[in-house]
C-alpha cells in the first residue's frame, strides 16, 4: 500500500462506470494518489452522445464511489480532450489546487464507431483521430512542462505520462480502421515524447490491452457477435477466449494494475514502451 503516496494524478475520460478510466482510478487511489477524473460532461454532437461519454453526474458519481470505498481523494473536472484551452485549464488548475502533477493518464477514446472502412465517414474518422490522438498529445504538450517545473523546484522526483492504446496498436482490428490507426499512432507518439522527455526524469510508456467487456466492450462485443453469427454474450466471450492463451478475457484490474506499475517509482528504468496486457495473445 502507499506505492503513490502524495502523488497527484490525472485520467481522461474516467467518467464512465465499469470503466477503464474507473479501474485505474480506484487502484491510484488504493496507493495512496490524489486522483482528478476527467471526462467531456455533456453530450457534443452526432457522436459523443450521453450513452458514450461520461457525463458530469456520472463522473461526480464514479468519484464519490471510488472515495467512499478507499478513503482516498477523488475528484472530477469536464475536460473536452480535444479542446487545448480545456487541457491547459485543468493542468493550470491541478498545479494551483495540489502543487504538482507527478501522472497523466490518457485514457480518453472513441472505439465504438465500427463499419467497413469504404463506410466510414469523414467525420467519423476525425473524431476517433481527434479524441483517440490530439487529445493525448495535447496532455502531454500542456502537462510536461508543469512536471519539468517541478521536478526542477524540488517539489516531485519524477513524471509519469501513460497511454492506454490497445491491441489494435500491435494488429490490425477489422471494422475499426480509424481506431486501429489512431492506436497505432499512439505507439509512435509514445516512443517519440519518450525520447524528448527522458532527458528532464519524465517517463512516458503505452499499455495495449485487448478486449475488456467495459460499457465500450459490450458494444464491440455486439458488434462481433454480428460478425461470428453469435446471439449471446456468453457466445461472443468464448469466441474471445479461444483466441488466448492464458484461458479468459481481460478484466479492468488487469489493466489498472500494469498502469499502477507504470505510475509507481518502480518503473523509473521504463521509458518508450507498449506493454500487453491480453493474456498471451499479443505478443509484440
Amino acid at each position: 500500500m502507499g506505492r503513490l503516496k502524495d502523488k497527484v494524478a490525472v485520467i481522461t475520460g474516467a467518467g464512465r462506470k465499469r470503466g477503464l478510466g474507473e479501474a485505474i482510478a480506484r487502484r491510484f487511489a488504493e496507493e495512496g494518489a490524489t486522483v482528478v477524473l476527467t471526462d467531456i460532461g455533456k453530450p457534443s454532437g452526432e457522436y459523443l452522445t450521453a450513452d458514450n461519454i461520461g457525463t458530469s453526474a456520472e463522473m461526480e458519481e464514479v468519484a464519490v464511489a471510488i472515495r467512499t470505498v478507499t478513503g482516498g481523494r477523488v475528484i472530477a473536472m469536464t475536460c473536452d480532450v480535444c479542446a487545448e484551452a480545456d487541457v491547459a485549464r485543468v493542468v493550470v488548475d491541478i498545479v494551483k489546487t495540489y502543487g504538482r502533477l507527478d501522472i497523466v493518464v490518457n485514457n480518453a477514446g472513441v472505439g465504438y464507431i465500427m463499419k467497413p472502412l469504404i463506410e466510414y465517414a469523414v467525420e467519423e474518422w476525425d473524431l476517433v483521430m481527434n479524441v483517440n490522438l490530439r487529445g493525448p498529445f495535447l496532455f502531454l504538450k500542456h502537462a510536461a512542462p508543469a512536471m519539468m517545473a517541478g521536478i526542477k523546484a524540488g517539489t516531485q522526483p519524477s513524471g509519469r505520462f501513460i497511454n492506454i492504446a490497445s491491441q489494435a496498436a500491435k494488429s490490425g482490428a477489422p471494422a475499426l480502421i480509424a481506431y486501429s490507426s489512431s492506436k497505432h499512432g499512439m505507439i509512435g507518439l509514445t516512443r517519440t515524447a519518450a525520447l524528448e522527455l527522458a532527458p528532464h526524469g519524465i517517463t512516458v510508456n503505452a499499455v495495449c490491452p485487448n478486449h475488456v467487456t467495459t460499457g465500450l466492450g459490450e458494444k464491440q462485443n455486439a458488434y462481433r457477435g454480428k460478425v461470428i453469427g453469435a446471439t449471446t454474450t456468453a457466445e461472443i466471450l468464448a469466441f474471445r477466449k479461444g483466441r488466448i492463451p492464458m484461458g479468459r478475457v481481460g478484466q479492468p484490474s488487469d489493466t489498472a494494475n500494469a498502469c499502477l506499475f507504470l505510475a509507481s517509482d518502480e518503473s523509473a528504468y521504463i521509458t518508450g514502451d507498449s506493454i500487453n496486457v491480453t493474456g498471451g495473445e499479443e505478443m509484440h
